[in-house]
Order: C-alpha cells, then structure tokens, then sequence
C-alpha cells in the first residue's frame, strides 16, 4: 500500500513537472517575436508597435533613413505620445542628405546625439538598435531603421513583450540620453 502511495505520488510530480515546463514554454513563446530581412515584414510590425503605443517610445538608433517610420514617430507625438530619439550624430548629421533628423526636429520630435568620444573630437558611436514602447515592449536586433535595411540587407529583429526586460533597456536609454547632446535645427 505505502508503495503504491509513493508511485502515484511520483507519478503525480512528474505530470505536474512537465506540464508546468510545458505551459512556462508556452507563455514565454508568446513574449518573442523573431523576424529576419529581406524575407520578413519587421517595418510594418515596428509600424504597428509605434501606431499602439499610449505613453511613450524610445528610440536608440545608429542609422535613421526611414520615411514610413519617421512618419509614424511624428503621428504618435501628436497623439500625446512621449517621443525620444538617440542617434548616431555622425551618421544622422546634416552631411547625410538621408537622414530624417531634420524631418523629425521640424515636426517636434526630441533628438539627441550619443555624447562625444573622449579619445575623438567628434560624436561617439550610437551603434544601438532598440525601441521601448510604453515601458513594456522593446524591438532589439541588428536593423537600423532605413530606408534600404529591411529591404536588401540580412537582419534580424526581435520584439519582445516583457516589461522586465523593457526596464532594463530603459535604464541604459536613460543613462544615454542624460550624457547625449541635443540635436538642433
């Protein structure tokens, strides 16, 4: 009698263990999205994250040349959102007839350039490529955000729905942005 007992008792944790690990597998998968260029769509997605955005969007980015996103940034400020970017000042610089720096400063949009290289006598490298939205979601990977990237280069992006991980990005967004310089018309 005792021994059956501990075989059903056994029986019973290994059923629990592995549904347990089935169902954190299960809530986990749908915290990540995994997207790769050319073949995938990440712009619209990253369009879909800016256009369900309430409160906020941060952005730190190397490269910014797209008009769709550009777009969407300037939409969701003048629905109140709180919208930051931290580029590359080299890159993102008046030289760069791309660039949409000028676009998203005349239309309101906070920008600053990653500090200035202490061994350069110019900007840093802001080699980042992430978004937070709403303190709650981020899209990390190696896509800059232009015009040509999910066009014809091999990327990858991630978006991940995961406020834990979120906050994590937004602490070294703000301790970036506090040592960036403000972009000027």
């Amino acid at each position: 009698m005792f021994t059956m007992l501990l075989l059903q008792k056994k029986r019973l944790t290994i059923i629990f263990s592995v549904l347990f690990l089935v169902l954190i597998n299960v809530a986990y998968a749908r915290d990540i999205e995994v997207y790769f260029t050319p073949s995938d769509v990440p712009i619209e997605k990253i369009v879909n994250l800016i256009n369900n955005s309430k409160k906020s969007i941060d952005v730190a980015m190397y490269s910014f040349t797209s008009r769709p996103l550009a777009q969407s940034l300037i939409n969701a400020k003048k629905r109140g959102v709180k919208v930051r970017l931290l580029l590359d000042g080299e890159w993102n610089s008046p030289k760069n007839k791309y660039s949409k720096v000028e676009y998203l400063l005349k239309n309101g949009i906070d920008i600053r350039f990653a500090k200035p290289h202490k061994y350069y006598d110019r900007y840093g490298i802001m080699h980042n490529k992430f978004a937070i939205f709403d303190d709650k979601i981020v899209e990390t990977g190696s896509l800059n955000w232009t015009a040509q990237a999910p066009k014809a280069n091999d990327e990858n992006v991630l978006i991940i729905d995961r406020p834990d991980i979120a906050n994590i990005y937004k602490k070294q967004f703000e301790e970036l942005w506090n040592q960036a310089l403000p972009a000027k018309e």
